[in-house]
């Protein structure tokens, strides 16, 4: 069995923080590099890496510091893995994706939406500040800076960008966890805390809105989707 962790990047320097980690873990950290697309990336290493049925997964960004410990990391990850009717895993998502397809619309408002999960976010752990979406558990579908997955799943599901996308780097994450809750599998939020340098602004990023738009042309017949 491989444990591997699949992280793009844009850096020149392939030396990142997160291989560091994963590598103390037992995993082994592929930094891709020099790619055109986000989709692509993925396809193209999970095929080149021979993923097989019971080979675990993760898909993350290259800017994260995960702060759980090792074992307990490995721990929650097999436990939850191992469960045949697993999808992917993650650490944020949303039990309600509406109309919008942005899946933590509401987090704002009293009460809440039914989100899942925290972050963490900021530079270093002195400075970081933390976003509480809703307690761990089912979500239809879950943000991209963290996923895990066994290959017996991944492998049954599209990874290569759908042809209505016009964009290479967004809504992957939404595109893939919606393929497994499609398919009666349970995609979940794990208590693992992470800190993400990046505080996650897409909206005003011209390649996600027109992704969000055709995401919605495709799949408006079947939202809203709940747990």
């Amino acid at each position: 069995m491989k444990k591997i962790a699949f992280i793009p990047t844009r850096h020149e320097n392939s030396e990142l923080e997160i291989c560091k980690y994963f590598s103390k873990n037992g995993w082994n950290p592929v930094v891709l590099t020099n790619k055109n697309s986000i989709f692509s990336a993925f396809k193209d290493a999970v095929e080149k890496e021979k993923i097989g049925p019971n080979d675990y997964v993760i898909f993350c960004h290259d800017d994260i510091k995960i702060l759980t410990d090792p074992e307990v990391f490995n721990e929650v990850i097999s436990h939850e893995l191992e469960k045949k009717e697993t999808g992917f895993l993650g650490v944020a998502g949303t039990q309600l994706l509406n109309q919008t397809a942005v899946w933590w619309d509401g987090l704002a408002r009293v009460p809440k939406a039914p989100l899942t999960g925290y972050v963490f976010h900021g530079n270093d752990i002195h400075n970081m500040t933390s976003t509480f979406y809703g307690p761990p558990g089912r979500a239809v579908v879950m943000d991209g800076l963290f996923l895990a997955v066994k290959g017996k799943v991944l492998n049954t599901i599209q990874l290569k960008k759908p042809s209505f996308f016009e964009g290479d780097w967004d809504f992957y994450d939404i595109f893939y966890t919606i393929q497994t809750h499609l398919k009666g599998l349970h995609n979940k939020v794990i208590p693992i805390s992470i800190l993400h340098e990046s505080f996650g602004d897409l909206a005003g990023r011209d390649s996600w809105t027109k992704n969000r738009e055709a995401f919605l042309h495709k799949f408006w017949d079947k939202l809203p989707l709940s747990i």
